[in-house]
């Protein structure tokens, strides 16, 4: 079981200003300054995935990882290429699908974005891109001989929104525990990671506390839905996986997880015999809370408020993560074949060609939701639903 006695000195090297800070101050003038840590981290045996040091700036948490870990790879960044999109940033023997399958199960799920140089990105996104590369710098567990391999995380979440640091932590447990590889040791002096990261143990630097896992399910994430006009289309805009455009009949709703915006939503009426027929228009979650499954519990409630309308609900997609997870859930059923969406050959010849070709290689899925209606709302009320982040129960 890793166990450390560490003893850190500093000696201090006279001079005038030294010794007025140590009159200023009180502070015994001894020609060193010293540290002791004696660490013990009871995981021998135990089959972890998550661990998590943690606490406050200072108290250690670097030098104990390295000293715990020391056969571990050290993660403290990346050099990302200055000039190439982030899709062709990763290691050259790794094929597109690879990549954007990486970057889309630790919940960045933006394919705009995925062609932006990773100076352009937010710190929620680099942090992402830089998890997602890690998972693939790491041999498959069936190549690992059932050991797979330590890497201890430094300053985990410390560079992004507290809100996002949360989703990240959730995303990229679930992506972690999925794969099976690495073992991630996170190092952050932030506290309010602990529930959404779900470690297998916590070791609490402050106080020299040890802590398995306890059976719990992580925090849920309640989100008020409203209502919106058009307008509030460009803040999401930029974000859509296909298209910028807005329907100008679209209804329109935000869904607000406290004050803060992450999530619209839209429907359309669908032209044809049905009248009683609407289809979902725009679904988009904001970069920096994708990976938690808002934006499918976002169109399930949709799908619900709509049918307590007296409609029925349709959507056709080509978000793979949309895909897998309608065929999967009883919710929505089939309503045709998944496979590949038609070019628009009109627009393909005065594009040279290029539309046809991206349309064609686009799966798209067409499901009907079959869940239970959402009573209606009285006029100005909607109400919201209860989010889970993905989560274990044993």
């Amino acid at each position: 079981m890793p166990r450390v006695k560490i003893t850190i000195e500093s000696p201090i090297a006279p001079s005038f200003r030294v010794a007025q800070v140590a009159g200023m101050f009180d502070v015994p003038l001894a020609g060193k300054l010293t540290h002791d840590w004696d660490v013990n981290l009871p995981i021998e045996g135990l089959d972890w995935q998550i661990g998590l040091l943690v606490g406050p700036s200072g108290s250690g948490k670097t030098t104990l990882g390295r000293r715990l870990f020391p056969d571990a790879r050290f993660h403290e960044g990346y050099a990302w290429p200055a000039a190439a999109a982030i899709v062709d940033a990763f290691p050259e023997a790794l094929d597109g699908k690879t990549i954007t399958g990486a970057l889309s199960s630790v919940g960045f799920s933006s394919p705009p974005h995925w062609l932006k140089r990773y100076a352009h990105l937010s710190n929620g996104q680099k942090f992402r891109c830089e998890l997602a590369r890690l998972m693939l710098d790491t041999p498959p567990l069936a190549d690992t001989g059932g050991s797979p391999p330590v890497v201890v995380f430094d300053e985990f979440t410390s560079v992004v929104d507290r809100d996002a640091a949360k989703v990240s932590s959730a995303a990229v447990a679930k992506a972690l525990r999925r794969r099976g590889t690495p073992r991630l040791v996170a190092l952050s002096c932030h506290y309010d990671v602990i529930d959404w990261l779900d470690p297998d143990w916590v070791y609490n630097v402050a106080d020299g506390s040890f802590a398995r896992r306890s059976l719990r399910r992580r925090p849920a994430i309640e989100l008020a839905i409203h209502e919106a006009s058009p307008r509030a289309w460009p803040l999401f805009s930029g974000h859509h996986y296909l298209s910028r455009t807005l329907h100008r009949s679209a209804r329109c709703f935000v869904a607000c997880w406290g004050e803060r915006p992450v999530a619209f939503t839209s429907y359309l009426h669908l032209p044809g015999k049905d009248k009683r027929l609407k289809r979902e228009h725009r679904t988009v979650v904001l970069p920096d809370y994708q990976g938690v499954g808002i934006g499918n519990a976002l169109s399930e409630w949709l799908g619900g408020h709509v049918k307590g309308l007296g409609f029925r609900f349709v959507s056709t997609t080509s978000h793979p993560a949309m895909i897998r997870h309608r065929m999967k859930s009883p919710l929505w059923k089939s309503s045709g074949p998944i496979g590949h969406k038609p070019g628009h050959v009109g627009a393909s010849k005065r594009a040279g060609g290029m539309k046809e070709a991206q349309s064609r290689l686009r799966i798209t899925g067409s499901f009907e939701y079959v869940g239970p209606a959402r009573l209606a709302p009285q006029r100005g009320e909607l109400n919201g639903p209860k989010l889970m982040t993905p989560s274990r129960t044993a």
